[in-house]
């Protein structure tokens, strides 16, 4: 990295030092040509990490681990969605009861249920659409 600050700060010395030589008249024109040279070595270092972070993707990808940022959830999570739910489920029973009775107890446990079954399909679809992508890539 450092050798590469150097060459740069090398194309900035002789940057100014065109610039004494040739006078103000040219400014633009070496103020351009110094800052494509500064953007292209920003493109390339922006294309090496975007490079390394694809082939962390495509190692992650090919181990068969799921990356943090992908939505799936593992079995444990969801059976602790579960459980949690099922505890919580006992409070909200009383109260719809006390509040609603029997109809407030169907409907508290209808949302339960709901809820419970959304958080699981939602990972199963998130898999099936994760498996179909993967086809696509085997050809």
């Amino acid at each position: 990295m450092e050798a590469r600050d150097a060459e740069l700060k090398k194309e900035l010395d002789a940057t100014l030092h065109a610039r004494r030589e040739l006078g103000e008249e040219y400014d633009s024109a070496l103020v351009d040509s110094f800052l494509g040279k500064v953007e292209q070595r920003l493109d390339g270092t922006i294309d090496r990490r975007m490079r390394r972070h694809l082939a962390e993707q495509q190692m992650v990808v090919a181990r068969g681990a799921r990356s943090p940022a992908s939505g799936v959830d593992s079995w444990a999570e969801r059976f602790g969605f579960g459980v949690v739910s099922l505890i919580l489920a006992v409070p909200l029973s009383a109260i719809a009861v006390v509040n609603a009775g029997l109809t407030g107890l169907f409907v508290s446990w209808a949302g339960i249920v709901g809820v419970n079954a959304v958080c699981s399909f939602r990972g199963l679809s998130f898999r099936r659409h994760r498996e179909d992508r993967k086809s696509e890539w085997d050809d």
